[in-house]
């Protein structure tokens, strides 16, 4: 595994799954902007969908044991932790004040 292309959440994410080959953390991958066939072909067996050419960000959910294979490919710059976002303009209970 290259620990440099992880992000940290996602190198912490890794030490806390139990089972090494269940698809489990949803994963940003940066590679370079053309892909090669050798490079597309192992994204679509890793079950990234929309691989083509020009491309250069993707999104799946991957086995810590897919992600340490997608670290070691020469053509992937970086590999990032997608996490689920909380809502923005939730309403907040503040007290009014009287003058």
């Amino acid at each position: 595994m290259n620990y440099q292309k992880l992000d940290a959440a996602l190198a912490t994410a890794l030490n806390d799954v139990q089972n090494p080959e269940e698809p489990s953390l949803a994963v940003f991958i940066y590679t370079e902007p053309i892909l090669g066939s050798a490079a597309t072909a192992v994204l679509e067996s890793l079950g990234v969908s929309g691989v083509s050419s020009g491309k250069d960000i993707f999104t799946a959910t991957f086995s810590p044991n897919a992600i340490s294979q997608l670290s070691e490919q020469p053509w992937v710059k970086y590999l990032k932790r997608s996490q689920q976002l909380g809502l923005v303009n939730r309403k907040i209970n503040t007290p009014k004040l009287s003058v």
